[in-house]
């Protein structure tokens, strides 16, 4: 896994266990609701990931991003699935996503071993 991944993720874990550790409902709830958005229902997960990435894209979270890209990724989405999902999110949030299509790009890369030294 490369470093870009690793970091991300690794920091990502480590936050999450801070947050819960300090047991405020609220916030359990909500990540709780969140997890439950995205299993299996009337939509598979693989479409419901998808889905999560465009919206992410338009509403311009990297982390956000990412952790969809990864999702994404272990639910077997292909490069040329990849750019049609970056085609829609810049379609539908306009140019000012450009700037996250090249990193979710850069993270693609990583992810799938296509990046370039």
């Amino acid at each position: 896994m490369s470093t870009l991944v690793s970091e991300f993720n690794d920091y990502r874990t480590r936050m999450n266990e801070v947050i819960l550790s300090k047991d405020n409902l609220v916030i359990k709830r909500l990540w709780n609701l969140d997890t439950n958005t995205y299993a299996e229902g009337a939509l598979d997960t693989k479409t419901k990931e998808m889905l999560g990435l465009v919206a992410s894209m338009v509403l311009r979270c990297d982390d956000c991003i990412k952790y969809h890209l990864g999702k994404s990724y272990e639910l077997g989405v292909s490069t040329e699935q990849m750019y049609e999902i970056f085609a829609v999110a810049n379609i539908v949030g306009g140019t000012i996503v450009i700037p996250h299509t090249r990193r979710a790009a850069e993270y693609w890369e990583e992810l799938t071993g296509q990046h370039k030294s």
